[in-house]
């Protein structure tokens, strides 16, 4: 294990706003012993399309990260005061990008890097960050089910009342209530055929999961963010008045929370699972079901916020607890030098497209 390790961090600060928390993580992480080196690429600056978008380099412009990573100096910082940095010569590589993903970005970077080397590991993401990824726990969901057609709608929606969430949507988008074959749209029922068509584009990009819906569901939907297998912290997601929809993209309210002891046997289980497949750090979702249990709606592990804002709510030092939970992790699994080291192809070897993050999601 080196006794300094250098990272590269890869963004995007074009829908930065002051609240993102990747600013304090860096600045936390850089002054802790041990890091030799922060530097951020943005997927914003057309300098790094070839890296980001093309796959024909391994190089990119980033912020040289020497003492606090402001926000309001993004737009600068980001775009002019860069310095040359190859994705090659870093100890590790952290994901901080949001949707969408470029078709055969995560093949790129595995055919380029130790994927071992990155976290969260795109394989991992591959592999969990749909929401069909909850039908892998029903000892901790609600009732769900894939619907890859207007048959597996009707069926399902003949036992209960359910939601379908698209499998790659995020921000509560394209999220549709239906009982009895009618959909609540804008607090009126309308005819479920009325809606074949958004429903038949939505079977073509992925189909849905569909899930019970929770009459308990205005009890708020908690986001719990778990970092190196330990819970940082919890925050209430309270929907707004007249809707069920909890998050925050819809207009919800966040307040300070804890996780009960059934969560943190939830966060356990899904820890032993999440962690060999290199996901670091992620966001579980709960609901409360009808017997008043809570229950996993959701779970993150893309690019997961909530950090500085749960900071703020809670007046603890949470930004320093999490880049200390990130530090451990590296510390840890290091890889040592290998004559495996993948080498760099060129773009046609990664043109095969990656369903699960097509950038038709937007």
């Amino acid at each position: 294990m080196k006794n300094d390790l250098s990272v590269l961090v890869l963004t995007d600060h074009r829908n930065h706003s002051e609240h993102n928390s990747v600013y304090a993580l860096c600045s936390e992480l850089r002054k802790l012993p041990g890091i030799s080196s922060i530097h951020v690429a943005s997927r914003g600056n057309p300098a790094n399309d070839g890296f980001f978008y093309h796959f024909s380099t391994t190089s990119v412009r980033a912020w040289s990260l020497e003492g606090e990573m402001a926000f309001q100096h993004g737009p600068y910082r980001f775009m002019q005061e860069t310095v040359p940095a190859d994705i090659r010569e870093y100890d590790w590589v952290w994901l901080r990008l949001p949707y969408p993903i470029p078709d055969g970005f995560f093949a790129f970077l595995r055919n380029t890097i130790d994927e071992q080397r990155i976290f969260n590991r795109p394989s991992g993401i591959e592999a969990t960050s749909s929401k069909a990824f909850l039908t892998q726990w029903p000892q901790l969901s609600p009732d769900t089910r894939l619907c890859q057609n207007m048959s597996d709608v009707m069926d399902m929606q003949s036992a209960f009342p359910i939601v379908l969430k698209p499998l790659h949507s995020y921000g509560g988008q394209g999220i549709l209530r239906i009982k009895d074959g009618r959909v609540m749209d804008n607090r009126r029922y309308r005819p479920l055929e009325a809606y074949r068509h958004v429903l038949e584009t939505g079977f073509g990009q992925g189909g849905y999961l569909g899930m019970r819906y929770l009459r308990n569901v205005r009890k708020g939907d908690k986001r719990v963010i778990v970092i190196n297998g330990q819970i940082l912290g919890a925050v209430l997601r309270i929907p707004p008045k007249g809707s069920w929809l909890c998050n925050a993209a819809q207009g919800g309210q966040a307040v300070l929370s804890q996780a009960d002891e059934r969560e943190q046997w939830m966060v356990k289980e899904l820890s032993r699972a999440l962690l060999p497949l290199g996901i670091v750090m992620f966001g579980m979702d709960t609901l409360v079901d009808d017997e008043g249990l809570r229950v996993l709606s959701e779970v993150n592990t893309l690019s997961i916020g909530g950090v500085k804002p749960l900071e703020d709510l809670s007046g603890q030092p949470l930004v320093r607890t999490a880049a200390q939970g990130l530090l451990q992790y590296m510390n840890r699994n290091t890889p040592a030098p290998t004559a495996n080291t993948p080498v760099f192809k060129g773009p046609a070897a990664y043109a095969q497209p990656e369903l699960l993050f097509r950038a038709t999601f937007s």
